[in-house]
């Protein structure tokens, strides 16, 4: 959702310019996002490698802007941590809620931890809810796979809605000190086309339409737009404290996994939280 375009100011020659870089992006965006959608389809095993991979590769680079001696040791364990929970005999909505719970304490604690350790637990606490959360989804009888689908188009629609509407009409600012870039009008069209991209989720899946009616359906996606939102500003701000650009290097013209799941993040507690809500004996 970040309001400003590829390049910048200092782009001229020798260096990647807007183009280049714009090309960049497109290209590792899509190589991620078909590599994400295949294993969604997929499911099973291939889908939970993909998200216990990326929970390791999130605590790396949280660690990474906190202690850098310490990255490398906290991925592995978190990569570790989500294969052995995630095939234990543990209720997978439970371990959903709790994943879910833990993170978005970790989050709020954040900004007024101090210590290195904790802010590492606290990093830790926030990778492992792509780990623990987003397989607990795709294993939803019938839905699972439709609730994730939604999830993804909730976070583009928004995403993609924020930056270009933020980009034509322009105004007031969402967040100057925590991300100049974004305004107001960028997270009103970013929180319309969430809403209204899941809603077409919902309405393309036949077996979901009798489970869940069109105003919980518009509520969850409403909700879910703005959380992703927040979740993007919350990475912001994370970066701001410790004084980067990006999160990593390790995806070419985009950052780190950090920097692109921020706010898929944020939607993926609020989903775990309602799955263990309305499912916890599945």
């Amino acid at each position: 959702m970040t309001e400003k375009p590829p390049g910048g100011p200092e782009a001229g020659p020798g260096k990647a310019g807007p183009v280049s870089e714009l090309r960049l992006r497109i290209i590792s965006a899509l190589v991620l996002a078909g590599a994400i959608l295949l294993a969604t389809a997929w499911g099973g095993w291939p889908f939970r490698v993909v998200w216990v991979l990326v929970a390791g590769f999130v605590a790396y680079e949280w660690l990474s802007m906190v202690h850098r001696g310490n990255a490398v040791a906290a991925g592995i364990g978190v990569v570790v941590a989500g294969f052995v929970l995630g095939v234990s005999p543990i209720n997978q909505p439970a371990l959903a809620g709790v994943a879910a719970a833990a993170a978005l304490t970790g989050a709020i604690a954040t900004p007024f931890v101090r210590g290195r350790l904790a802010l590492e637990a606290c990093g830790m606490a926030y990778a492992l809810a792509f780990a623990l959360i987003a397989p607990a989804l795709r294993l939803l009888p019938e839905l699972g796979l439709a609730v994730i689908i939604w999830s993804f188009a909730v976070v583009w629609f928004t995403d993609i809605a924020a930056y270009f509407t933020g980009r034509r009409l322009g105004g007031p600012k969402l967040m100057p000190s925590v991300s100049p870039g974004k305004t107001w009008s960028g997270a009103i069209g970013g929180t319309i086309a969430g809403t209204l991209g899941g809603y077409v989720v919902w309405a393309l899946t036949p077996a979901a339409v009798p489970v869940v009616g069109p105003a919980l359906v518009v509520a969850g996606s409403l909700a879910a737009s703005v959380f992703s939102q927040m979740g993007d500003l919350f990475e912001s701000s994370l970066k701001r404290r410790f004084g980067v650009k990006d999160s990593s290097r390790l995806i070419p013209g985009h950052g780190g996994f950090l920097d692109r799941l921020d706010g898929y993040w944020a939607v993926l507690v609020f989903a775990g939280a309602v799955l263990f809500l309305t499912r916890p004996g599945l």
